[in-house]
C-alpha cells in the first residue's frame, strides 16, 4: 500500500513565492512573516527578484523562513518587460539556508535588479556568465547549474509568462510547477494550470505541483485585490525544520491548494481512497477524457471517495474542489510507484 497522505500526520502550510521591499514588494521580510504567521502559515520563502537573501534569522520554533530568490530569463536586460514578450520566471530555493549564490550572473542584467554595487560584490556568482537567452538550451543549463549548486527550482506562472507548450515540454530539471499563482489569478482569473500539468504528466514528466501567492501586497489585506493567502502548499513533514521541510519538497511530500485540505490519501492495489474537507467535487484524473468523480451538494457535501484504477492507467492525480471553485491538487502518481 502506498500512503501518500497519512491521516493525522503533520501538515505545514507554506507560501513558496513572495516579494518584499528588497525588490518590488511593499512589506519587509519581517512584516511578511508576521502576516503569514497570523494567517496560519508555518513556512514562507521570500523570493525577491534577482536578490538571493538569507532570512533565517527570522525563523523561530513555529515558523520557518526558506532562503531563495526569483530569476527571470528573457532577452532584454532592463526592468520594463514588454506586455507581449515571452519569458520564464524560476524560483530557486536553497537547501542550505545560508546559500545566497547568484546563478546566471551577468552584470548589465543584474545591476538593474540589484543596483547596489556592494550587494552585488558580496554574492557568490555562478554561470552562465552571459546575456540571458529565452531558449530551451539556456533555460535547461541555468536549472542544471542551480541544482548543482544547492538549489531546487520551480517553474513559475506559465500563463502570465505567455509560454508556449513547444518550449515547456522540453524543460528539464524543475522539481515542481505552480498550479496556481494567486497574484496572477487575482488579475486574470485564469492562472490555474491543471490542464498544463496533466499534459506534462501525459508526456511522462515526473513533475510535482504546488500553489503560491507571489504576493507583492500593493493592496490592503482586506481588499478584493489582495494577493496574499489565496494559493498555498501543504507540506507533509514529520517536523518543522529546514532539513525536514526540504526533504519533503524534494520527494513530493506536499500538495497544492487554493482552499480545501486533504486529510488522507492512499493507494492499495487498484483501490484509491481519499478524505478531504467538505467539498463539491472529488475527482481522480488519469490522463483520459473521463475522470472518475464523487459529487456533493451544499446540503450534502462529499468528504471522501473511493476509486478503482483502470488497468493500463499511466498515472493518477486527485483534485478536491469546494463550492467557491477552489481546488486542492495532488501530484501525479505513476503506476510504477505503487508497490
Amino acid at each position: 500500500m502506498l500512503e501518500i497522505i497519512k491521516k493525522g500526520q503533520p501538515q505545514f502550510k507554506a507560501n513558496l513565492h513572495s516579494h518584499s521591499t528588497l525588490s518590488d514588494g511593499k512589506l519587509s521580510p519581517a512584516e511578511l512573516k508576521k502576516i503569514y504567521k497570523e494567517h496560519g502559515y508555518s513556512v514562507l520563502a521570500v523570493t525577491d527578484h534577482e536578490y538571493p537573501a538569507d532570512h533565517s534569522d527570522l525563523s523561530d520554533d513555529t515558523f520557518l523562513m526558506l532562503t531563495g530568490y526569483e530569476a527571470h530569463i528573457r532577452y532584454e536586460t532592463d526592468r520594463a518587460h514588454k506586455a507581449f514578450q515571452q519569458e520564464i520566471h524560476i524560483n530557486l530555493l536553497a537547501k542550505d539556508p545560508h546559500n545566497i549564490s547568484y546563478v546566471g550572473y551577468y552584470e548589465p542584467f543584474s545591476s538593474e535588479f540589484v543596483p547596489s554595487p556592494e550587494r552585488r560584490a558580496e554574492l557568490p556568482k555562478l554561470g552562465p556568465h552571459r546575456e540571458r537567452e529565452y531558449t530551451v538550451p539556456f533555460i535547461n543549463e541555468f536549472v542544471r547549474i542551480a541544482k548543482e549548486n544547492g538549489y531546487i527550482c520551480t517553474h513559475n506562472h506559465p500563463y502570465w509568462s505567455m509560454e508556449d507548450w513547444s518550449m515547456i515540454e522540453q524543460y528539464e530539471g524543475f522539481f515542481s510547477m505552480e498550479m496556481c499563482n494567486y497574484s496572477s489569478y487575482v488579475r486574470s482569473g485564469i492562472e490555474y494550470n491543471a490542464q498544463l500539468y496533466e499534459n506534462l504528466l501525459r508526456k511522462g514528466k515526473r513533475l510535482f505541483c504546488h500553489s503560491t501567492d507571489d504576493n507583492h501586497n500593493a493592496a490592503p489585506l482586506d481588499s478584493i485585490k489582495c494577493d496574499s493567502f489565496g494559493g498555498f502548499t501543504m507540506i507533509l513533514s514529520p517536523e518543522l525544520s529546514y532539513n525536514a521541510i526540504f526533504r519533503a519538497l524534494e520527494t513530493g511530500n506536499f500538495y497544492s491548494s487554493m482552499g480545501p485540505r486533504i486529510h488522507e490519501l492512499y493507494i492499495d492495489g487498484n483501490h484509491v481512497h481519499i478524505e478531504t474537507d467538505p467539498v463539491r467535487h472529488i475527482a481522480m484524473h488519469y490522463g483520459g477524457k473521463f475522470p472518475k468523480c464523487a459529487r456533493g451538494t451544499r446540503d450534502n457535501p462529499v468528504c471522501s471517495a473511493d476509486f478503482t484504477i483502470t488497468p493500463g492507467t499511466p498515472f493518477i492525480r486527485l483534485t478536491a474542489t469546494d463550492f467557491d471553485g477552489r481546488s486542492a491538487d495532488t501530484r501525479g502518481v505513476f503506476m510504477d510507484e505503487i508497490i
